[in-house]
């Protein structure tokens, strides 16, 4: 049996499975899209989602793969030097005001 849900439906799957605080508000509209966009049939496990995606920010994902950032870069050029790397390795569900979207490694 399917059952069609809603963003506020994924939201608040996330919220029951204890993960409410895995992703920002607007990382789980990004990946509600993304998944939709990708598999309208998609079948919701959130403790999969948790560890499928991640978002973090723009610093903590350079120090976690030695992305080189200068200390004169602008915040948008280090968010850049991040994103470019992160696009070669992986896919880039979107950003955030807190960080990036991203699939794990």
């Amino acid at each position: 049996m399917k059952q069609t849900i809603y963003l506020c439906d994924f939201r608040d799957a996330f919220h029951r499975a204890g993960r409410g605080e895995q992703f920002s508000y607007q990382a789980l509209e990004l990946l509600f899209d993304f998944l939709e966009e990708c598999d309208p049939d998609f079948e919701l496990d959130v403790v999969a989602l948790c560890c499928d995606y991640a978002e973090d920010t723009v610093e903590d994902l350079a120090n976690a793969y030695n992305v080189e950032l200068e200390e004169d870069d602008s915040d948008e050029d280090k968010e850049q030097k991040v994103l470019d790397f992160l696009n070669e390795a992986t896919v880039v569900i979107g950003t955030t005001p807190s960080g990036i979207l991203y699939q794990q490694c």
